[in-house]
């Protein structure tokens, strides 16, 4: 079954299987964002889409599936961490993508200053809190507002592209600029 996507009622766009394949050609880093329910019990789910807003106030966002079992659980507990998650834990997405009450087990963490768990090992966190949520299609779009972060351990983050995941090698430094090719235009 094919299902039409549509663009603001002037037609179709294209199937939803060919949006997923044309946009899984752009990279997006991975995340978990933690919080605590209502028992003060650490929640969790790894996120894709999570990027940067504003640096004055500073923000970020991220979106949540909208049948999200566990996003109920960070918004009503009002604030939440985004732990950028380092190459070496690829296991770790995998436990946060799945469901389950046992996505914390054998793992370790600290609280960040709003409670929300900050998991060992990840490069960075962001802790925020909830400044608004808004649908967004068939995902919210969680702003939170920082208030606080620190880069963990300067490692490489795991990113996801194609259907998999892998890590950013940044290209070696040119020893002379005047060496690599303009590919700007002149006109």
């Amino acid at each position: 079954m094919t299902t039409t996507l549509v663009n603001s009622g002037t037609g179709p766009v294209e199937s939803a299987r060919k949006f997923r394949h044309v946009l899984g050609h752009y990279p997006t880093g991975v995340t978990v964002v933690t919080a605590l329910d209502a028992e003060r019990q650490p929640v969790g789910m790894t996120i894709g889409s999570f990027t940067s807003v504003s640096l004055q106030p500073a923000l970020v966002a991220f979106f949540p599936a909208r049948t999200s079992s566990t996003f109920p659980a960070i918004r009503a507990h009002g604030s939440f961490c985004v732990n950028v998650i380092g190459a070496h834990q690829e296991e770790i997405c995998g436990a946060f993508s799945r469901p389950g009450p046992d996505r914390f087990r054998g793992l370790r963490w600290r609280p960040a200053p709003s409670g929300a768990p900050i998991l060992d090992g990840a490069v960075a966190w962001i802790d925020c809190e909830v400044d608004r949520v808004d649908d967004a299609g068939d995902h919210h779009l969680v702003m939170g507002r920082v208030n606080g972060l620190e880069v963990e351990a300067p490692g490489r983050p795991l990113l996801f592209l194609r259907g998999g995941y892998g890590a950013f090698a940044p290209l070696p430094p040119a020893a002379d600029a005047a060496e690599r090719p303009d590919d700007r235009s002149t006109s």
